[in-house]
């Protein structure tokens, strides 16, 4: 979905020419997977960050087409609503100092971006989701100007057949509204690790990170308000999934396979069962001519970039033009600091490295329906979640995390060839947090705690916290 399209308004023919064109590409990728023909390069790191811009008064300033045209970096690309904007990093190997690397290049474009917006009487803020975004603020006069969004909404609503998007959760409080547009998901910001992968390994890959999709999230927490509302720690997850809440079996509006979804099981030999699932399950939503040939695989790509599974398999081109695989993980929130980003970066690159390449496969461990328990139980509570682990044993996320996962990510980033004393410093930052049970979504359960629901003060005492570059465990409340 990150790359732009011509024309909106689609007819059946489109959908039987993309149809034709999608299965052409889906037999090629299983020719790619089935002659080797898949890079073997990695593995390789990098990011993507969707961050919001505020104005004077904390709340979401619509400014993101002034702000891309001023801010001069490649890396800086449109989200859905104009008041996001999406940060990317080169992939680079995951060896040596390759985090103190990409920590140098976030701040060095977190600075930049800091400073643009500020001529515009903004300023950027990374966080899961802004508390002092409103309902009556996610409307089509708010979403970015590129015609994929709003072909994206007409086709969601299409398949709903009008039906409004019902928003359902269940946390702390209750939140019951209904909209008649996707641009909820404009409120739900994130931090995408990129992985690229040995063809030959993906699969292991692939199922540990769902393994480790339940510590990940709990551990990363930074969104537990929404409309005024204290609901889950990490409240984006379902937002998300009920913002897109479209497409299932044979073409209806709804159905067991949903389009943001933790996925529907582990995968057995590859990430090819993946696309098959893409192209049998879910409905096509953007039937774009591309124009492009067989062999960049620009129709599949698209398919699947229609559909949010939480651990996402991805193909790219490496520089010579040989295709390659990425898992995509998105349960991390965006935020609270640059050294925080860098640390959830860290605990994954380390656990899903331990999982992948330990002799016995975490899923023959842990069944998928309890790897998806401890995902959804994670997201509601944080640390304080109790998750069973591949002993078998349920204990609260703090504890596992502190006696067995931080110690399993510095293994794995060991293994990765990463700099001691970047493992040393990024690894401190979780077991801090981790110890005083300070995440993004505590610190700001706390500050309301203390001051009550004044949200643009939140967001104003966060942004300058945010603003020092201090671990968000060591900001006071």
């Amino acid at each position: 979905m990150g790359r732009e399209i011509k024309g909106g308004r689609f007819g059946q023919r489109d959908f039987d020419r993309f149809a034709q064109r999608l299965d052409a590409e889906t037999d090629r990728l299983r020719e790619l997977f089935r002659s080797g023909g898949l890079s073997r390069r990695g593995p390789m790191g990098g990011y993507e960050l969707e961050a919001w811009l505020v104005n004077g008064e904390q709340a979401p300033a619509p400014v993101n087409e002034a702000f891309l045209a001023r801010v001069g970096l490649e890396a800086v690309s449109p989200e859905l609503a104009r008041f996001n904007f999406e940060l990317g990093a080169e992939p680079r190997p995951l060896t040596g100092d390759a985090l103190e690397r990409m920590e140098a290049e976030l701040a060095a474009h977190w600075s930049r971006c800091r400073n643009t917006a500020a001529g515009l009487e903004a300023a950027p803020v990374m966080i899961g989701i802004l508390p002092t975004v409103t309902d009556a603020m996610l409307g089509l006069a708010n979403m970015s100007g590129q015609e994929r969004y709003r072909a994206l909404n007409e086709q969601i609503m299409r398949l709903r057949r009008g039906r409004p998007l019902k928003l359902d959760i269940q946390g702390a409080e209750f939140l019951h509204t209904e909209h008649r547009d996707v641009m909820l998901e404009a409120a739900t910001t994130s931090f995408q690790l990129h992985l690229q992968l040995d063809p030959e390994r993906a699969a292991r890959y692939y199922n540990a990170a769902l393994v480790l999709a339940g510590p990940l999230v709990g551990a990363t927490a930074n969104a537990p308000f929404l409309f005024g509302k204290r609901l889950w720690r990490e409240t984006r997850i379902p937002l998300f999934e009920q913002a897109v809440a479209a497409g299932g079996f044979g073409g209806a509006a709804f159905g067991p396979v949903k389009r943001a979804s933790f996925g529907s099981g582990y995968v057995r030999r590859s990430l090819l069962e993946l696309f098959e699932e893409n192209r049998a399950h879910y409905p096509i939503l953007l039937p774009v001519d591309l124009e492009e040939p067989a062999a960049h695989l620009a129709h599949l790509r698209l398919h699947n970039g229609t559909i949010w599974r939480w651990v996402r398999p991805l193909l790219g081109f490496d520089p010579d033009g040989t295709p390659h695989l990425r898992l995509e993980h998105r349960v991390v929130a965006a935020g609270p600091s640059v050294p925080d980003t860098l640390a959830n970066a860290a605990l994954f690159y380390g656990l899903i490295r331990h999982l992948a390449e330990r002799p016995a496969p975490p899923e023959d461990a842990l069944e998928f329906a309890t790897a998806r328990e401890n995902f959804y139980s994670a997201a509601k509570h944080g640390l304080r979640a109790n998750l069973t682990w591949l002993d078998g044993k349920r204990r609260p996320l703090g504890e596992l995390l502190r006696e067995r996962l931080l110690a399993r990510a510095r293994e794995g980033l060991e293994e990765l060839g990463c700099a001691g004393a970047d493992i040393d410093r990024y690894l401190e930052i979780l077991s801090e947090r981790v110890r005083r049970r300070r995440t993004g979504a505590a610190w700001q359960i706390a500050y309301a705690e203390a001051y009550g629901r004044d949200f643009p003060a939140l967001v104003a005492a966060y942004r300058t916290h945010q603003d020092r570059g201090a671990p968000v465990h060591e900001w006071p409340v």
